[in-house]
Parts: C-alpha cells; sequence; structure tokens
C-alpha cells in the first residue's frame, strides 16, 4: 500500500519543477511567520493593533504558501529555474557583501579603507600615515587622503 502510494507521489511529480533553494527559503519563511503569529494570536484579543498585526502577518504567509506550492507543482521547468537563480545570485551577494562587513570590521584597528571617487572601488590602506597619495588600484586614479 506505502509502495503504491510511493510510486503514484512519484508519477505525479514527474514533469514537475520541484524544491529548490528559493522554494527551502519561502518554506522556512513561512515557517518563522507562522510561529510569530501563533505567538502573537495570544495577545490579539486584547490589544487592537495586535489584531491588524496578526491579520498581515497570516495573509502574507499564506501568499507565501501558495507561491511556494506553485512554483513546486510548476511544469515551467524554465521559468522557475530562472527565479531560481536570481534568488541564488542574490543571496550570493548579501554573503559577500556580509563576509567583506565583517572583515572591514575585524581590521578597523590597524587599516582605515577608502572609495576611489572615479570608479567606487574599495583601498585599504595602514592607519596612521598621515596625509598620503592613494592609488586606486583597478583605474589608476589617484587621490589624497587622511589615514
Amino acid at each position: 500500500m506505502l509502495e503504491k502510494m510511493k510510486y503514484k507521489l512519484v508519477k505525479f511529480m514527474e514533469g514537475r519543477y520541484g524544491m529548490d533553494d528559493l522554494a527551502k527559503a519561502e518554506s522556512g519563511t513561512i515557517f518563522v511567520l507562522l510561529i510569530v503569529s501563533v505567538v502573537l494570536s495570544f495577545f490579539g484579543g486584547r490589544v487592537p493593533a495586535i489584531n491588524l498585526l496578526l491579520l498581515i502577518l497570516e495573509i502574507v504567509w499564506i501568499a507565501l504558501f501558495i507561491h511556494m506550492y506553485f512554483r513546486v507543482f510548476s511544469r515551467n521547468i524554465s521559468k522557475r529555474y530562472e527565479e531560481n537563480q536570481k534568488f541564488c545570485n542574490f543571496r550570493y551577494r548579501a554573503v559577500v557583501k556580509k563576509n567583506q562587513y565583517k572583515n572591514e570590521w575585524a581590521q578597523r584597528k590597524t587599516h582605515c579603507f577608502f572609495r576611489c571617487p572615479q570608479c567606487k572601488q574599495r583601498v585599504r590602506v595602514p592607519k596612521g600615515r598621515g596625509k598620503i597619495c592613494i592609488t586606486c588600484p583597478k583605474c589608476r586614479n589617484e587621490f589624497t587622503r587622511r589615514s
């Protein structure tokens, strides 16, 4: 009986997109919103502003839920793949930016960071050198800053 149900599910999912990174992220967001809405529902009867927030949260997580399952069961695989790639690129850029800020924060005592006025490249120079002439490694523009 269980094997038969499993086989029917596999046959149903053939040609459909299935779960990807975006669907997993949506699933996690739905879970968090659901938990927050359950916690807020304990206070909902007493504070009217919480009732409005609870309604908005419920609308958002239900809409995300519908969108996630629409994507999972979709047969337009190329379109869903393109959406997932955009999400993965966005997530990658966010992680790179976070790591960049983390590295700059760790080096804040020994180095200064400046942007090139011409090409906006980040340039790292040692602290405590006074007024120095900085040459951008990307565009070779020279500018003066105090380190």
